[in-house]
């Protein structure tokens, strides 16, 4: 079975084996790792775990229109950035499998990305 070519990293600074992150990838995420807030400093804690495992509990199947998986992963509606207030409601919440839930965390927060300022008035 053929596999992929290597690849020249982002960067431009080396050749690297298909699908392995380059060393200046690895290096920008640590940097970026070490400047983030710990899980419960951004709204994660025991009470959150605590919240989110009842709400699985009772929500077993990712709420995603024909997907039929199991749901392993709880999102906030409003993040808790946004809603700070809503981070353990109920009302805020929906579960999810953990691709569905990463397609939708991908696409609401694209990658970091800071959305175009509309025009529109």
């Amino acid at each position: 079975m053929p596999s992929a070519p290597p690849r020249m990293c982002a960067c431009g600074q080396e050749v690297v084996p298909y699908g392995q992150p380059c060393s200046c990838a690895q290096e920008r995420k640590a940097a970026h790792d070490a400047a983030r807030p710990s899980a419960s400093a951004r709204g994660y804690d025991a009470a959150w775990r605590k919240s989110r495992a009842a709400y699985l509990e009772q929500h077993p199947h990712c709420s995603t229109i024909g997907c039929e998986r199991p749901a392993t992963e709880v999102d906030h509606i409003k993040s808790i950035r946004e809603a700070p207030h809503l981070r353990l409601k109920w009302s805020n919440f929906r579960a999810f499998c953990k691709p569905c839930h990463s397609r939708r965390t991908a696409r609401d927060q694209a990658f970091g990305r800071t959305p175009p300022v509309s025009t529109d008035f």
